[in-house]
């Protein structure tokens, strides 16, 4: 008898232990293709969505080509993320792979486009998240299909994705105190590529990127001259590198010049330190500018 009730308490303790795992474990599984995407899939989703980063910070986007196991990591996920506008340039040859098993959202597809010249064609410029706006209606297109494919933890990705967009409301408002100190006339930016477009939109800065929309593009020498011309005639301050980039072309234009080269800047995905999160990489590409241009 003893050991008979011995053993309807182990069980018991048993059911409750695998229904405590249940219950912590993740309902949905998103893969996603950028690592902004990323960081906006944990901020919403939170404990009931496994995220899993197929492009990882220092990664270039532009260059990228999935790994079969990518693929397979995309095939057995719920949804999957993209930022759109051509930055995932594979993205057919994906979906073919993974089979259609999973369900693509492209998250960037609604957000207002900027267009850019490519190789004498016009292109639109997939680095939408350089706006805190469009960061907004990412963030209401993710909780979106959050919702719509793990109904019963709707609640859950709503009140989180409100929370995310009131700490994107104090971001945009510390971004514009941080520019104040930065006079319009000094809002001349040097970048390795042309990848602040929207950022440039929004808080009233020129642009002169040293390569266009793609890091593999090499920019000519007659490019690269009248870069230099654009630095010396308007008195820029500095020039800035990206954290993906090699920066011996923009240190070789610094040095002709004699403006300093600033801090480098994330451009087309996250950071692995500083700037691991959209936050934490807004606010260190703003304070770099401006303490690089000041």
């Amino acid at each position: 008898m003893k050991l008979f009730c011995h053993f309807r308490k182990l069980l018991a303790s048993l059911m409750i232990l695998l229904v405590g795992m249940s219950s912590t474990r993740a309902d949905l599984r998103v893969a996603s293709l950028s690592t902004v995407t990323t960081d906006l899939a944990k901020q919403i989703g939170g404990n009931h969505v496994n995220v899993e980063g197929i492009i990882k910070a220092g990664i270039d986007p532009h260059e990228f080509e999935p790994t079969p196991g990518d693929v397979k990591k995309v095939a057995d996920a719920n949804l999957v993320l993209l930022t759109g506008k051509g930055m995932e340039g594979y993205l057919s040859k994906l979906e073919e792979a993974a089979g259609g098993s999973a369900k693509f959202v492209n998250v960037g597809k609604d957000i207002p486009s900027l267009t850019m010249t490519e190789q004498g064609k016009k292109v639109e410029d997939p680095h939408w998240w350089h706006s805190v706006e469009n960061m907004k209606g990412a963030t209401r297109v993710v909780a979106e299909a959050f919702e719509k494919a793990d109904p019963a933890n709707a609640s859950s990705y709503d009140k989180n994705a409100s929370a995310y967009l009131a700490k994107l409301d104090e971001l945009e408002r510390w971004i514009r105190v941080k520019l104040a100190s930065l006079p319009h006339d000094r809002r001349k930016l040097i970048t390795s590529h042309d990848a602040l477009g929207y950022f440039a939109r929004d808080y009233d800065f020129t642009i002169y990127p040293v390569k266009g929309v793609s890091t593999a593009e090499d920019p000519s020498s007659q490019h690269v001259k009248e870069i230099i011309g654009v630095i010396k005639d308007q008195g820029v301050k500095a020039i800035f590198f990206e954290t993906i980039e090699n920066p011996r072309a923009v240190q070789q234009i610094a040095d002709e010049t004699g403006a300093k080269a600033g801090a480098s800047l994330y451009s087309d995905g996250l950071g692995e330190a500083e700037g691991n999160t959209y936050d934490l990489m807004m606010r260190h590409n703003v304070s770099a500018i401006v303490n690089g241009l000041k």
